[in-house]
């Protein structure tokens, strides 16, 4: 009897976009998925205890209003509640990507769950613009996520947003830089800055390394042939995280490692 696939809950509806790519990233990787629309799982949260991991993809929820997944982040906060909380502190894997990224910081998840006051925000990009285009991310030493263990080699992924840069709050950059740093909650800065983001930090992680926000869309690029001029059969970067949490969850050694082209 082979192992039992880890169960994920991919969110979607109200401009979400992202789902399928990021269910089927899932399944791809070994494990299984149920997409289901916010309102759905927000009129009975009950449901969320029966699956292993949690999903908010990338896309516009709620159109941006009120600014970059700030609706979205409200009515998990408050709709969710409980059972929200009860699953996180299960240490059950959430990631949010992109759009994704923006709810769980705006919900206070990442990156110091514990503080009082929002001190980490994504800000509109410094040149103003919307970014579309393949980028490097560097694995940062010493990250404590779950989602990028043993990940030593470069990866590359394509990056769309408009708000991705990550600011803290006014006086404090240096030091909260380095309290994430020291605790190991920067998986991924990139190679070169694209947006102004404090550090070029593209990712960042709770202090448990359970729940993982990054810009780059890793489901995009599960495949070699989603890449601009593929050469290779073996699997697209972004493959390797979604293969690292499957593993995890199943006891399994890490991913195996892979090169960008």
């Amino acid at each position: 009897m082979g192992l039992r696939k880890p169960l994920f809950l991919v969110l979607c509806g109200d401009g979400i976009n992202c789902e399928r790519e990021t269910a089927s990233a899932f399944v791809h990787a070994g494990g299984d998925a149920h997409i289901m629309h916010i309102n759905d799982i927000l009129a009975a949260p009950e449901k969320l205890a029966a699956y292993d991991g949690l999903a908010v993809p990338g896309g516009f929820s709620f159109g941006d209003e009120l600014g970059s997944g700030q609706i979205m982040a409200l009515k998990i906060r408050h709709k969710l509640g409980e059972a929200f909380s009860r699953f996180v502190e299960k240490q059950k894997p959430v990631i949010g990507i992109c759009n994704g990224f923006q709810v769980l910081v705006k919900l206070g998840l990442l990156p110091f769950p514990d503080a009082r006051e929002r001190l980490c925000a994504l800000a509109p990009n410094a040149h103003g613009g919307f970014i579309d285009r393949w980028v490097t991310l560097a694995p940062q030493a010493g990250s404590r996520c779950i989602w990028t263990a043993g990940i030593e080699n470069a990866l590359r992924l394509p990056a769309r947003h408009g708000e991705g840069r990550i600011v803290f709050a006014d006086g404090q950059a240096d030091a909260l830089h380095k309290k994430l740093q020291d605790s190991g909650q920067i998986p991924f800065c990139y190679e070169t800055d694209i947006n102004g983001s404090y550090a070029r930090i593209a990712a960042l992680c709770d202090p448990t390394g359970h729940v993982l926000g990054l810009m780059p869309h890793p489901e995009a690029f599960m495949h070699a042939e989603c890449a601009p001029n593929a050469r290779e059969e073996q699997p697209g970067d972004g493959f390797i995280i979604f293969d690292n949490i499957i593993r995890h969850l199943q006891g399994q050694e890490k991913s195996l490692e892979k090169r960008i082209a």
